[in-house]
């Protein structure tokens, strides 16, 4: 019976990046923070004061004259927004069987990623309720 041969090892991998182990745990950490904003949103928004009766122009524009609800905001919009681009790549990359396929697919949703991103992250911080000169909102009286 012959003696096995040793071969030479093979030439190592390239060292593997650790996106997929980042993203999985973005996606958890991120559900269990937005369980909390959104909890706390309908709370704030809906079960104090007048409940869904009271929310109109003025509440969000009270609302916004504050940062720390304008924060608030703008972490539930980016960790949202991010959470579902995260698992909508995934799904890409799960059932697009062609390369230019996934690569169209996941060109068109990082584009309107980024484009909701910008638009909602402006409309958070140049929001102004008293743009309109015949405005009797409460915070426009200065």
């Amino acid at each position: 019976m012959a003696t096995p041969q040793v071969l030479a090892p093979r030439t190592p991998r390239k060292a593997r990046s650790n996106f997929e182990q980042n993203s999985w745990l973005f996606m958890r950490f991120s559900g269990v923070l937005l369980v909390v904003l959104v909890l706390g949103h309908l709370f704030i928004n809906l079960m104090r004061g007048e409940g869904i009766h009271a929310i109109d122009f003025a509440f969000v524009a009270g609302k916004w004259t504050n940062p720390f609800w304008q924060t608030w905001d703008l972490m539930m919009l980016w960790l949202a927004e991010l959470h579902g681009v995260n698992g909508l790549r995934t799904i890409i990359n799960d059932y697009a069987e062609r390369d230019t396929t996934r690569f169209w697919l996941k060109s068109l949703l990082y584009l309107s990623a980024v484009f909701v991103l910008v638009l909602g992250t402006l409309v958070i911080f140049t929001f102004d309720p008293c743009l309109d000169p015949a405005s009797t909102l409460d915070v426009c009286q200065k």
